[in-house]
Formats: C-alpha cells, sequence, structure tokens
C-alpha cells in the first residue's frame, strides 16, 4: 500500500511511521497481551490527509507516536472499492488498532472485522455498535456545540441575514453540525435566511468554491464552510467565511471569522487504553467528541479578535460555560437541511 507525496502548504506538521506487535483476544474484549509495548495502530482513509475531518485523526495518532505510545501507518486516497482489501491487509500485518471511516464500506468494514475478531477496529459510521460485531467500535464528530457557538458569532456579523452553507454530503456527521450552526445564528439574527447546499464530494475544492460563488451571488455575506474551497470563494468576494473542524484562518486571515474545532485525541486516547487494558469492545465513542469531553471547541478569533460584537461574545461565554456544566445541551440534529 501506498501513499500520495504530501502537498506542502497542508501537510508540514503531517507524518507517520510503522513497526510491529501482537494482541490478545478475550471473549468479547480485545487487547494487548503487554502494556510495556508500543501498540501498533493502522489507519485508512479515503480522502487525502490534509481533508478536515480525516487530518484530525491523523494529527490525533501522530500526537500518540510522538509521545511514544503507538508505531502508526496510514493508506490515503483508499477507494471504497478497495477498502476491504486494504482492512484485510492491515489486518493480517498483526495491527493492534485499526482506524480510518467506514461511511460508505459500512458492510464490508464489519465483515473484515468479524473475520478478525481478535483485532480492534474504530471506524467513523453513522451506525451504532453492533452485537454481531463485537470487536467493532463507532464514533463520530459530535461537535454540534462548537458549531452552535460558531453560529452565535456568523449571527452578530451578518448584514443582509443571508447565510450560505455548502457541506458534502446530506448524512448526519454533516447535518447535526450545519442543523446547530443555524441554531447560533438565530440567536442573534433570528430573521436570518439560509442557503443550503450539499456537492456530492468529501474532497473536490473547485465545486465547493462554484456553489459558494452562487450562494455569494444570491446575496449570503457568511459563508459556512464546510468543505475546502468555500472559503476561497468568500475571500475572491470579500465575504466572512465560518470555518468547520479545522482553524483556517491563518490561510485566510481576513476571511475565516471563527471555526468550530474537532479534537480527536480524546476518542483515540480512550481507544488506546481500553485496547492495551484488554477491554476494547463494540462501543459508540461518539461522546468523546462532545465539548464537555474536550473533544470540541470554538477557535480563538485571531486576527477578528475587536470586531466582533460584545454582545455575541458574552453569549459564546455563557452558553460555553452552560455547556460545559451540562446546564444547556446543543440539539443533535441528524435530518437533511434545507434552505430556508
Amino acid at each position: 500500500m501506498s501513499r500520495n507525496t504530501f502537498m506542502p502548504n497542508r501537510r508540514r506538521l503531517l507524518k507517520a511511521s510503522a513497526a510491529g506487535a501482537t494482541v490478545l483476544a478475550m471473549p468479547g474484549l480485545i487487547g494487548r497481551a503487554s502494556a510495556m509495548q508500543k501498540l501498533k495502530v493502522a489507519a485508512i482513509y479515503t480522502v487525502p490527509v490534509e481533508q478536515q475531518w480525516v487530518s484530525r485523526i491523523h494529527i490525533a495518532a501522530q500526537a500518540a507516536v510522538d509521545r511514544g505510545e503507538i508505531e502508526y501507518v496510514f493508506s490515503e486516497n483508499t477507494s471504497n472499492s478497495d477498502y476491504e482489501r486494504v482492512m484485510r491487509e492491515y489486518s493480517e500485518a498483526g495491527h493492534d488498532l485499526i482506524i480510518g471511516e467506514a461511511f460508505a464500506v459500512e458492510d464490508a468494514a464489519r465483515q473484515v472485522a468479524r473475520d478478525y475478531p481478535e483485532k480492534a477496529y474504530l471506524l467513523g459510521s453513522s451506525f451504532l455498535p453492533q452485537d454481531d460485531t463485537p470487536n467493532f467500535a463507532v464514533f463520530d464528530n459530535y461537535i454540534q456545540d462548537a458549531s452552535y457557538l460558531s453560529g452565535i458569532i456568523a449571527g452578530a456579523m451578518t448584514k443582509s441575514k443571508n447565510i450560505g452553507m455548502v457541506g458534502g454530503f446530506p448524512i448526519p456527521e454533516v447535518n447535526r453540525l450545519m442543523h446547530a450552526f443555524m441554531a447560533g445564528v438565530r440567536e442573534m439574527a433570528p430573521d436570518t435566511t439560509f442557503q443550503v447546499a450539499f456537492i456530492g464530494s468529501w474532497f473536490d475544492p473547485p465545486k465547493a468554491k462554484e456553489t459558494a460563488f452562487a450562494q455569494i451571488d444570491a446575496g449570503a455575506d457568511i459563508m459556512y464552510a464546510e468543505r475546502f474551497g468555500v472559503s476561497d470563494a468568500a475571500k475572491e468576494k470579500g465575504i466572512l467565511a465560518i470555518g468547520n473542524v479545522i482553524d483556517t484562518q491563518p490561510d485566510y486571515p481576513e476571511t475565516v471569522v471563527a471555526s468550530a474545532l474537532w479534537h480527536f485525541e480524546p476518542t483515540l486516547d480512550a481507544a488506546l487504553a481500553k485496547v492495551k487494558a484488554g477491554t476494547f469492545k463494540a462501543e459508540n465513542y461518539g461522546i468523546y467528541s462532545f465539548m464537555n469531553q474536550g473533544g470540541c471547541s470554538l477557535a480563538p478569533l485571531g486576527t477578528f479578535e475587536g470586531k466582533v460584537p460584545q454582545e455575541a461574545l458574552d453569549m459564546v461565554a455563557a452558553k460555553q460555560k452552560a455547556i460545559m456544566a451540562g446546564d444547556f445541551v446543543v440539539e443533535i440534529n441528524d435530518e437533511e437541511p434545507k434552505s430556508s
């Protein structure tokens, strides 16, 4: 299995390494025979590692490498038709934990897990754990808390009360973040109109850019940049954007006001601890993306310090405090959002 050559601008901090290990299986529980050895982790990605969602998994894995906890290899740009083969090769190669995303290859991925019951699998999925795959845990980016807070800021910054939103696919992982963002916007600007569009791809910046141009031409003065390419359109048109999953403000210092950040570290760290302890099993790791678990946050305002109305900042601070205390829960709405 091979990796593409790193793109220089967005991959300057992304690196990987590899080595070997062994696993110990118990009924319903998967784990290492020796906690003294580094765990061997493999990842399978269907997109480039600089893509927003996948980059957060990759960075968390690299952090575990840097602290000497794991050895890590990965495959990127793996086609859906090739995913099962790559997953089987990593399983045969003696990896303790295999991570990645199984959204479009759910059945094949779960079959591999059933064929290798002594291995641990932690894969992004829209579905819950299942009894027939006790070694297949699932996770998701439940960063609706941070998305809601970013919406409050957007609601305070829009002048036209018209916001464009460009997503990849209308699946729960995207839908819930869009709904949370829209709810945050309405806290400050309840009469806002939303233009919602999906490009049918996880990585097609030119298409996302063209879709964003159309929404800007239709009156949007802030763009919700769920996909790469949207902030490029906003920059060219001289309007603002809200980032998703990663902080792109360094690349768009005059464009990206705020971003909802996903931190995969709590999810991966929980899985690694359970593999080491021999207690890994089919569980839903989605909770580890919640703000009160350290799984998401609102990016610093950076270049927009002093430019966001104080009323919005006060609301963000109050809502964040309530979220962390468990006194306020951002609604999780997985239904497809519509233009309104």
